[in-house]
This record gives structure tokens, C-alpha cells and sequence, in this order.
């Protein structure tokens, strides 16, 4: 009996060991699979991206009288033509904040920047852009740095046009505009300057997309323009996002006015570089190196 007792025992053991290997492989699996999905996340980004709330918000500047939302802020002026404030869209998305720039194409135009098969980060683009006033990230974009859909730089085309989805925003003859290229495709005509990216968030003043299959937070990089004609560049400088259909139901409610909004690329891409006159720099750092910026210059 004492021997069947051992056997049982050391059976017993050798089970609950077998046991806790495989549950180690299993929890080790799943480890290893979550960490392959977020494989684009550097552990130096993380640590940049800690930095993005008290980095993104610099000190205040002269405040324009009227033009307040609900919250009481105002748009502060950065130079003649340029300003900057803040939107917290609330609700399901309590944590995000997004980060607006009016600017007035009398005082000032868009130039597309892009390196095929390079990418850079911020801080590589601020040091190739050493004139523009501020540069946002562009187009999406393939794991060969190669822009997906259109962009035109100075009058170079590259890519090819999306003509079933998403806008442009483009330079034509001097004048600059954001619009869809479902409601208006693009047919081969000569641009300036132009990125492209989807989908479109406003369309004619009204909210545009509403798929919801798919759709998770994420940071987002927006360009619309209002009804007076000026650029809205948005931004999230938190790392909480929002998804793109609450973000195309929030923007109609705002006083942004915005007749046309396009989504650019976001999640990781998002970068933004706002250069104000005798203060710090606002800046957005990307996860990931990106290889085209939208980058806005004085006239």
C-alpha cells in the first residue's frame, strides 16, 4: 500500500507540473503574440509619448476678443492669421483632447514634403523644414515608406488618386481647399501641392462617416476648412483617441463651422510641429517615423 501511495503522489505531482507547464506556454503564447501586435510601439516611443500632455500645451498667448465655445475657450492668437485652442469632445471620450489650428490661407499656404522610401520623425522633419510655421503628418502610407493615394509636391505627382473614398487637400492656382474626391474625383488635373487620405469626416457641413465596424479609439490627424475658407488643422496630443465616427458627429457641434473635413493618417503617425514667436515650440511626437508632412508656410 505504501508503494501505491508514492506512485499516486509522485502521479499527482507530476500532473499538477505538466499542468503549470502548459498553462506557462499558454500565458506565454498570448505574451508573445500581444507584444507582435503592438510590435510598432518602441519602448522609446512610449516614454515620448508620456511627454505628450506637458510638452503638447504651451503657455498662453494673446487671446482675440468673442469666439468661445461652451467650455469658455477662446482662440489664441500665434501670429496674424494663425491661432490655436483646444476641444475635449467628452461623452464616450471623457480623456481626449484635440488640438485645432485656424489658419488663413491670405496669410499663409500648404506645401506637401515627401521622401520616397524615407521616413523621419519629428524631430527629423523640423530639422529638413527649418522655415515652415507648423507641419502635420500626411498621407498613409506601406511598409516601404511609400505614400498610399495621392500627393503632389510642388507640382511633382506621386501615388495614385483614391476616387471611391476619402478628399483631398490640395493648392490649385494659389488657392487652397480640402474636398472630397467621392464627391469630386480627381481627374489628372495640375496641383500645386496636394495629400489625400479617408475617409471624409464632414461633407457639405454635415457629419460623413458612421461606420462603426472596425472602428476603435485612436489619435487622429484631421484637415478641414470652414465656411470663411480657412484651414483646420486637428490634432490629438493625448494618448487617448476617439473613433472616427464619434469624431464625425462631435465636429458639426463645435463652432468650427466646417464645411469639408478630411481623416489623414493617425494612430502612430500623428505628428504635429507648431513653431510660436518667443516660446517653446508645440509639438506632437509620432510613434512611428512617418515619410510625408502637410507643412504650413508665410506667404
Amino acid at each position: 500500500m505504501g508503494n501505491v501511495s508514492i506512485h499516486r503522489k509522485l502521479c499527482g505531482e507530476l500532473f499538477g507540473e505538466a499542468m503549470r507547464l502548459r498553462i506557462l506556454t499558454f500565458i506565454t503564447r498570448r505574451l508573445t503574440a500581444r507584444l507582435m501586435h503592438w510590435r510598432r510601439l518602441r519602448f522609446s516611443s512610449l516614454i515620448t509619448a508620456a511627454s505628450l500632455v506637458s510638452c503638447a500645451l504651451p503657455g498662453t498667448s494673446a487671446t482675440p476678443a468673442g469666439e468661445t465655445d461652451i467650455a469658455g475657450e477662446a482662440w489664441q492668437a500665434i501670429l496674424p492669421g494663425l491661432e490655436r485652442r483646444t476641444y475635449h469632445p467628452g461623452g464616450d471620450h471623457p480623456f481626449t483632447t484635440l488640438l485645432a489650428l485656424r489658419i488663413d490661407p491670405a496669410n499663409f499656404t500648404l506645401r506637401a514634403h515627401y521622401e520616397p522610401g524615407a521616413a523621419y520623425d519629428l524631430n527629423g522633419w523640423i530639422s529638413r523644414l527649418p522655415d515652415a510655421a507648423a507641419f502635420i503628418n500626411a498621407n498613409f502610407f506601406d511598409p516601404q515608406n511609400r505614400i498610399l493615394g495621392l500627393l503632389v509636391a510642388d507640382g511633382i505627382a506621386h501615388g495614385y488618386a483614391y476616387n471611391d473614398r476619402g478628399g483631398l487637400v490640395q493648392v490649385q492656382d494659389g488657392v487652397v481647399r480640402v474636398r472630397s474626391t467621392l464627391m469630386e474625383p480627381y481627374l489628372g488635373e495640375a496641383l500645386e501641392q496636394a495629400v489625400q487620405a479617408f475617409p471624409m469626416l464632414i461633407t457639405d457641413g454635415a457629419a460623413s462617416f458612421s461606420n462603426t465596424r472596425g472602428d476603435r479609439p485612436s489619435r487622429r490627424t484631421v484637415v478641414g476648412q470652414d465656411a470663411q475658407g480657412r484651414i483646420i488643422i486637428l490634432s490629438t496630443p493625448s494618448l487617448a483617441g476617439i473613433t472616427l465616427s464619434a469624431l464625425s458627429a462631435y465636429l458639426p457641434t463645435t463652432d468650427l463651422a466646417l464645411v469639408n473635413a478630411v481623416n489623414l493618417d493617425g494612430g502612430g503617425s500623428t505628428m504635429l510641429w507648431l513653431n510660436i514667436p518667443d516660446a517653446n515650440p508645440l509639438r506632437i511626437f509620432s510613434f512611428d517615423p512617418v515619410p510625408a508632412v502637410l507643412a504650413v508656410y508665410p506667404r
